[in-house]
């Protein structure tokens, strides 16, 4: 018909890993993005979960994501060499009321890094997820530590995030996605800047850094 235009949409498909020590929420923070809701009985993962969730990014593009929910148990670390291929970016979680899992979330920081990259060579853009901050016991100085530790730990930045209250998760996915984006488009053999973002004690207030990978 004359005078008609045509929409041409572009898909996306990125492969997402969700690492972290047992027990810090990573299958709740998945629940809680794709399913709007949050369940109070704890599940072990076993091995690897799956999920899917699309979103539109803007009017031209949808974005499909699949999440792997990868068992955050030390046995299991030794098996996952397979469920990190492929990978186009991670959230790494810790629990915010227990320092030793950000210890966690550094091995687990360095056996992503070491399994898989871009094919431009960079490391994936990885999100680091300060999860349980609803929670009392909450630590001010090891908050007070998070942007040095990302910043060292190669992490583009990091959110306090709960997902019983639904705090900063859609806020850190969406982070984590403009870099694939970015990632995706980027010629390969081309430079390009990694956009760095601190979240507040307080979520909600941010402060955008930048920084080159």
């Amino acid at each position: 018909m004359a005078g008609s235009t045509v929409t041409v949409c572009t898909e996306e498909l990125f492969k997402v890993l969700v690492i972290g020590d047992l027990g810090v929420g990573k299958s709740s923070i998945i629940l809680r993005y794709v399913h709007k809701r949050f369940d109070e009985t704890y599940k072990l993962s076993i091995g690897v979960d799956f999920s899917l969730k699309t979103i539109e990014w803007d009017t031209e593009t949808v974005v499909r994501l699949q999440f792997w929910d990868i068992a955050g148990h030390e046995r299991f670390k030794k098996m996952s060499r397979a469920y990190y291929k492929r990978a186009t970016g991670a959230l790494v979680v810790f629990d915010i009321t227990n320092s030793s899992t950000l210890e966690g979330a550094s091995q687990w920081k360095q056996d992503l890094d070491s399994r898989v990259c871009l094919d431009s060579g960079h490391p994936v853009p990885a999100v680091l997820l300060a999860n349980k901050c609803d929670m009392t016991g909450r630590d001010g100085d090891l908050v007070s530590s998070l942007d040095s530790f990302c910043n060292d730990k190669g992490f583009l930045g990091w959110f306090e995030t709960s997902a019983k209250d639904d705090i900063n998760i859609d806020e850190a996915v969406a982070l984590l996605v403009k870099q694939m984006m970015l990632c995706n488009t980027s010629p390969s053999n081309e430079e390009h800047d990694w956009e760095r973002i601190k979240v507040s004690q307080a979520p909600g207030e941010s402060q955008s850094q930048t920084s080159c990978c």
